[in-house]
């Protein structure tokens, strides 16, 4: 049997920014979390840099694509909706991945993917424009395994499946029926010729469940509860303990 890929980590420093934010000190500073994350193992970065810039700003972001420079064997992926400011960003940039998300301006936060085929006809050129730079591209999905056929039909590499139903089930009786959702739209993301990504909501407690059952997950996008767990253990042993959860996940989905 081929050996999948690891999974790899992208630690997302918006909450970083939101702390920052609150006072005009400049600390914490989100290019030295970053710098942190990265060298304890990290292998990416990921803001969402929204309009109103309530966390990561304009130049975070283009300190952040410097930093990475240094990292050339990290991923800077940028997440927003395409239509706001996201394209702005990835036409100066250039990151390795843009995870175009469908969210309104004011939007509290990320909590629902795109809809085919709805979403179609203004996606495409969209994701077209990116390729054309040799940006990857995945689209924030609700893991619904009728929709990702037509993820790829409109020229998306990968999806993010939005993992925050399955992290609200956890512990729960409702657990079980969950995971088979993620295990069946990842599987027909595959078959669809898709990789894919998951994010939102996971965390130390629950990761290692879900990449034990859902196939074929390239990477975890993680930035509430892994900063949140930083506050109590440090950026570094953090991201040494989300390995850790990803290296369990994997060796029991391959046990």
């Amino acid at each position: 049997m081929t050996s999948l890929p690891r999974t790899a980590l992208s630690v997302n420093v918006n909450k970083v920014a939101l702390v920052r934010n609150t006072r005009h000190l400049g600390i914490p500073s989100v290019t030295r979390a970053a710098q942190l994350c990265l060298q304890a193992g990290a292998q990416g970065i990921t803001v969402h840099p929204r309009p109103d810039e309530r966390h990561i700003r304009a130049q975070d972001v283009h300190e952040l694509a410097a930093l990475l420079k240094q990292w050339p064997q990290a991923e800077f992926n940028i997440e927003g909706n395409p239509t706001h400011n996201l394209m702005e960003f990835i036409c100066q940039v250039l990151p390795a991945q843009a995870t175009f998300v469908p969210d309104s301006v004011g939007q509290f936060t990320s909590d629902h993917g795109w809809r085919f085929p709805e979403d179609a006809e203004r996606l495409a050129p969209l994701v077209a424009e990116c390729k054309a730079l040799g940006v990857r591209v995945s689209l924030f999905m609700d893991p619904v395994p009728e929709q990702m056929a037509a993820a790829r039909a409109v020229g998306a590499d990968r999806v993010e499946l939005y993992t925050e139903p399955y992290a609200a089930a956890w512990g729960t009786p409702r657990q079980s029926a969950e995971l088979a959702r993620y295990r069946d739209a990842a599987q027909a993301a595959l078959d669809a010729g898709l990789g894919v990504n998951a994010g939102h909501d996971l965390n130390r407690d629950n990761l290692a469940d879900f990449l034990a059952a859902v196939p074929g997950v390239l990477e975890v996008s993680i930035g509430h509860a892994l900063i949140a767990d930083a506050l109590e253990l440090g950026y570094g042993d953090t991201v040494r303990a989300y390995q850790r959860c990803i290296d369990q996940g994997m060796l029991e989905r391959d046990s």
